[in-house]
């Protein structure tokens, strides 16, 4: 199990980053919430990670907080729920946000996140909720807390990479277009739009 990786950032295409770690390139996937947080290409990062082996690929998913592994490694066990659902609950909250919203049973909160339905939402909270008293949380995280680190991209090429991120988190295109095209601001980098397309949906 790869548990941490400290290198340089060499690439960011949201939710993906691409690490130096002597020499070796790791494709890492990260919540939106933690991708937010990291510093500029070039620079260096520590991530704690969980590799997830499946018959076809290798997935490595990073974050910045150890809680936020911690959830996602909770997230994981739970019934119906894959590394990729729970990568996308966490990009549209933070762990603290989920946290509460699980302690205080808050269902319309979490059936906003795409692939959540009511059922599973439930399911979420009942499964959830007492091992959430085990996980020592960071509750004052704002989604967006760091500022946006891409910037002098076309306004195309800023839509462009915000919607193939929201894809890749499981929102649809249609979807993610509308969202998009609703938040969009002049010169708003790719990160500012996720960002904002993501607390527009929740």
């Amino acid at each position: 199990m790869i548990g941490r990786l400290s290198g340089i950032i060499l690439e960011k295409t949201p939710p993906d980053v691409l690490l130096d770690v002597g020499g070796v390139g790791y494709e890492i996937q990260l919540p939106m919430t933690c991708f937010y947080q990291l510093p500029d290409v070039n620079q260096t990062v520590t991530l704690h990670t969980h590799l997830v082996v499946r018959e076809d690929a290798n997935l490595l998913y990073g974050f910045v907080e150890k809680d936020a592994r911690s959830l996602f490694r909770l997230l994981i066990k739970a019934n119906g729920i894959g590394p990729k659902l729970a990568c996308t609950i966490l990009s549209g909250m933070t762990a603290g946000q989920f946290s509460q919203a699980v302690i205080n049973g808050d269902v319309t909160a979490l059936i906003k996140m795409p692939g959540v339905g009511k059922k599973t939402a439930e399911r979420l909270v009942v499964e959830l909720k007492d091992k959430m008293k085990d996980i020592q949380v960071t509750s004052d995280q704002q989604v967006g807390q760091a500022t946006s680190n891409i910037s002098n991209h076309s306004v195309d090429s800023s839509k462009e990479e915000a919607l193939s991120a929201l894809m890749a988190l499981g929102y649809k295109q249609a979807q993610a277009e509308k969202v998009i095209d609703r938040v969009y601001v002049q010169d708003a980098s790719s990160e500012s739009l996720i960002r904002d397309a993501l607390k527009a949906m929740v």
